[in-house]
């Protein structure tokens, strides 16, 4: 660069978090009334600007987990999603916002943050259909949120993230069954998991009591990937939330 009137652009950088979780078998996400301008009323994605210039974006997503949803992101899985930064996706001015997809069992009730009027747990159905419209493009944001989850569900042992430390089999098909938005055959389920080594491990001094025999339950193994893997049904690849 030569011209020495030039100077860089002015740009703000901010951290949202897609946070999931299955409430009554449907997965749902966390969403927040905005309390300010712009899209002042709107639905959105729980986050905001860093900190200050010294904070990191994985320190801003802690903070803001902590401020947001009352969180402690050490409890939960917790990854960076991606990087969105559309010249006019922000109307303020050029805002990059740096996006963590989170997942935990059974998540509280939320409290809205410092600048929200009000927070909830959605279900996601209602924000891919287009019913429930969102600020900014944090629809965008969702739908790649979620698609991350289903892929991941084939080749990780993320599902196991949504339950609780010790669960079921059947809990664990919920998981897939709301992610990948499908009805999966129990017995195939069963046998498919049980084939991948060190996904699974058998709990043997508790059993959960149902109306027909008792339940195996399990726990997560030390397994990072899936071998061989879950694939979904092929008619869901580009299904969003149905």
């Amino acid at each position: 660069m030569t011209d020495d009137t030039w100077s860089p652009p002015h740009i703000l950088l901010a951290v949202d978090l897609v946070i999931l979780t299955l409430r009554e078998t449907h997965l749902h996400v966390l969403l927040v009334e905005r309390g300010i301008e712009p899209y002042r009323g709107c639905a959105a994605l729980p986050g905001g600007f860093l900190n200050n210039d010294r904070e990191g974006l994985l320190a801003a997503a802690h903070r803001e987990l902590d401020e947001e949803a009352d969180l402690d992101a050490t409890q939960l899985h917790l990854e960076q999603l991606g990087t969105y930064g559309d010249a006019n996706r922000d109307p303020r001015g050029r805002v990059v916002s740096v996006t963590y997809l989170a997942i935990a069992p059974r998540l509280p009730e939320p409290t809205a943050g410092t600048d929200a009027a009000r927070a909830a747990w959605r279900p996601v159905d209602a924000i891919v259909s287009g019913e429930l419209p969102l600020a900014f493009d944090h629809d965008v944001i969702i739908a790649d949120g979620i698609e991350r989850a289903r892929s991941k569900l084939e080749h990780t042992p993320l599902a196991t993230a949504f339950c609780e430390p010790v669960f079921t089999i059947s809990d664990l098909q919920q998981v897939y069954e709301a992610v990948w938005g499908v009805d999966l055959d129990p017995r195939n389920f069963y046998r498919k998991v049980q084939k991948v080594p060190n996904f699974l491990l058998p709990v043997d001094a508790e059993r959960r009591v149902t109306k027909g025999r008792p339940a195996r339950l399990f726990t997560a193994g030390p397994a990072t990937t899936l071998h061989p893997p879950i694939p979904r049904p092929d008619h869901t690849a580009s299904r969003q939330g149905e």
